[in-house]
């Protein structure tokens, strides 16, 4: 079979929204072909298809409401996390 899937991340060494970087990856059978990372702030591709992708995505809505993402999913569940690991440990 066949298997694609999209992982949102967030990797932080603090709370502070500088220090957040936000990373959009598509999979297809285990191997990354296009990533949005918040400190390039576009669509970098890894494959034939994904190198396609991330030209049409570049210029096109998907980079501007992507760039987005960091201060709305990232800022967000970051904090919330971060509450709540410090109260429990």
């Amino acid at each position: 079979g066949f298997l694609y899937y999209m992982v949102n991340s967030c990797e932080f060494n603090s709370s502070k929204l500088n220090d957040i970087e936000y990373i959009y990856s598509h999979y297809y059978n285990k191997l990354e072909y296009i990533r949005f990372s918040s400190s390039v702030g576009k669509y970098v591709g890894y494959t034939e298809v994904g190198i396609k992708n991330a030209e049409k995505w570049n210029n096109g809505q998907e980079v501007i409401s992507r760039r987005a993402e960091k201060e709305r999913y990232c800022f967000h569940n970051v904090g919330v996390f971060t509450e709540s690991a410090l109260t429990k440990s």
